[in-house]
Parts: C-alpha cells; sequence; structure tokens
C-alpha cells in the first residue's frame, strides 16, 4: 500500500473512531510500527492529525486570528476567488450573503451585478453595496452584533432569513472539508449560514486553499448541498477531486 493510500485510510478510521492507537493501525495496514511512526508525523506536520502517546487523535480546532488580520490575509486570492464567483450572480436575482472575510471582498464585485437584491448578516456587506452607488438593493438584517465578526446574530436574524426565498446562497466557512463540509468556530455565525442554505435554490461557496480540507467546530452544510464551490487557481487536483466524489456538483478555480 503506498504512503497516500495510508494516509488517506488513517484519516478515515480517525474521522470514524476519532482516536487511533499505532499498533491498531500497523495491524489494519500490515506494516511495521516505525512506518505507522513517519506516517503520523507526516500527517501531524500538514495538521490533520494530533500524535498522542501510543497513537493519534484527530486536530483540535483552531481559534481564528481577529476579523481585522483575516481581512488582509491571502488577499490575492480572495479577490481572484470573489471575482469568479461573481460571474454566477445574474441580474434580478436575490442573493443571500453571510458574514466574513471573504464575502465581504466579494461585495465589491457583487456591487457591479445590476438589479440585484442583497440580503446580509454583514455590516460591512451592507456598507460596501449601500456606498457603491449601484443598482443594487441591501437588506440589512436585524439581530445581536455578539461577535468579532460585524454582523447580526441571534434569534431575530434566524426569523428575518426565514421571511426570504433567495436564488443563491454566497458562503464563506472558516473550514470546509471533502466529508464533513462546511463548518465555522462560533456557532452564532454557522446558524446563520445554516439558515441561509436552507432558504436558496442554489449554494454557491467561496473558499481560499488554505480552508479546503480543514475542520472546524461547527459544520453548516454538507459538500452534497453544494451547488458551485469557487477556489483559488493553485489547489491541488486531488484536492478537488475529493470534494466531487463527496458529492460538490461543479468546481470553479479562479485564475
Amino acid at each position: 500500500m503506498w504512503s497516500k493510500e495510508r494516509h488517506q485510510k488513517i484519516i478515515s478510521l480517525l474521522d470514524a473512531q476519532h482516536q487511533v492507537s499505532a499498533n491498531d493501525l500497523a495491524e489494519e495496514l500490515g506494516v511495521s510500527r516505525e512506518t505507522i511512526r513517519r506516517d503520523l508525523l507526516q500527517l501531524e506536520s500538514e495538521s490533520r492529525v494530533k500524535r498522542v502517546h501510543g497513537g493519534a487523535t484527530q486536530p483540535d480546532p483552531v481559534p481564528e486570528e481577529p476579523f481585522k488580520e483575516r481581512m488582509g490575509h491571502r488577499l490575492r486570492e480572495k479577490k481572484a476567488i470573489v471575482k469568479c464567483a461573481a460571474t454566477l450572480i445574474k441580474p434580478g436575482q436575490c442573493v443571500m450573503v453571510d458574514a466574513g472575510t471573504t464575502t465581504s471582498v466579494f461585495a465589491q464585485e457583487l456591487a457591479k451585478v445590476p438589479n440585484v437584491f442583497v440580503v446580509t448578516n454583514s455590516i460591512d456587506i451592507a456598507a460596501t453595496l449601500h456606498q457603491s452607488k449601484r443598482d443594487v438593493e441591501v437588506l440589512l438584517l436585524g439581530g445581536r452584533m455578539v461577535s468579532d465578526v460585524p454582523g447580526t446574530y441571534g434569534e431575530l436574524t434566524l426569523s428575518e432569513i426565514l421571511r426570504f426565498n433567495a436564488d443563491v446562497a454566497v458562503m464563506s466557512p472558516v473550514a470546509l472539508h471533502p466529508e464533513h463540509g462546511a463548518a465555522n468556530f462560533d456557532l452564532h455565525e454557522a446558524e446563520v449560514a445554516r439558515a441561509m442554505i436552507g432558504q436558496a435554490n442554489t449554494l454557491v461557496m467561496i473558499a481560499d486553499g488554505e480552508k479546503l480540507g480543514a475542520r472546524s467546530r461547527v459544520q453548516y452544510g454538507t459538500p452534497d448541498q453544494i451547488d458551485v464551490l469557487v477556489t483559488g487557481p493553485k489547489v491541488a487536483k486531488d484536492t478537488l477531486d475529493a470534494f466531487t466524489k463527496h458529492g460538490v456538483k461543479k468546481i470553479l478555480q479562479a485564475s
């Protein structure tokens, strides 16, 4: 068995059991403990496992950096991704957009699409669209400001989302895993994203390469719900194939 196949098997076992022993892995995969040790070292260097005495567990979710710091992270890639994603939006459509760093950048391109009606919980997105002086109607959902991400959250926000039927929902997750789907670090952000997905005919996920294959605390969308995944130009084909295998219908790579 090639190392790549072993790594995939180890990750699958961890997903099912959450913790595995080196002895069990060696027996299951028919290799030596030394081979398993090297495999776990490699997987840990890629942040895909956490080594513990006698084996490995799933990695701990990494807390998010502050919103303002994340805004400038991988900005060139984000701009390419959102420009590509904006081509999926047609004039006259109702678009739901959640609060996040990539979606804040997306708003600059969304403003160029005429006669769209945008429903968002993001204060940044609402301000960008309003200040653009373009033919865009924007509705900022009510709710509480309880997050580092400048937006509205809570029961009022969720109830207002249910009043609208959107053509497209555009989401920017903290992490997007080919098996487990989209996730955010904070529960209230994930609740908003999940509600928006439920009210939209088409789901577009926008995520840079760093987010693909990662996991965070609160899952809100499964891979087979994603109609289009828009990501960066340097993502490996094997990574994208894993998303297709688990139900993502279409993948676009920004140029």
